[in-house]
């Protein structure tokens, strides 16, 4: 089997879904399981570290509204509750650490096309991709569809 687990990094938004629907074909076409994973980054990320306030309970709350969102996405696509991760830290390596440990063989990820500056000021597609435990698939996000 060329691929047996996927692994599909989502951030939510509406233009996840074009991962989503991509990753969910391929898994049926492969008869591959599939695991959705949605990273929640540190808050104090956000800020640069140097916040003066203690952000635990704001970071809990934007867990469990992660956790919520991440629910009724996967309801749309029939993902049971086993098929759901969601794990704070950095995405790159958020993504690489569950797909090393639920032995995934191909990383789905969203990719804008950035190039030239803004690819250079970084894209989580660029920074999954190096380092990756598997392969990775980029699926083109605000493409425009025939």
């Amino acid at each position: 089997m060329l691929y047996s687990h996927l692994l599909v990094a989502v951030d939510l938004i509406d233009e996840c879904r074009d991962v989503a629907d991509h990753a969910v074909s391929l898994a049926k076409a492969l008869d591959a399981k599939l695991t959705l994973l949605h990273v929640v980054e540190p808050l104090a990320m956000a800020y640069g570290g140097d916040v003066p306030m203690d952000l635990s309970m704001l970071q809990q709350q934007q867990f469990d509204q992660a956790r919520e969102r991440m629910q009724a996405f996967a309801g749309d696509y029939g993902l049971p509750e086993d098929q759901l991760q969601i794990a704070f830290g950095h995405p790159r390596q958020e993504i690489h650490r569950v797909s090393t440990e639920q032995a995934c063989d191909l990383i789905v990820v969203g990719s804008h096309g950035r190039h030239g500056l803004a690819l250079l000021l970084g894209s989580t597609a660029n920074d999954v991709l190096h380092g990756a435990p598997c392969d990775v698939i980029a699926v083109r996000l605000g493409k425009k569809k025939a």
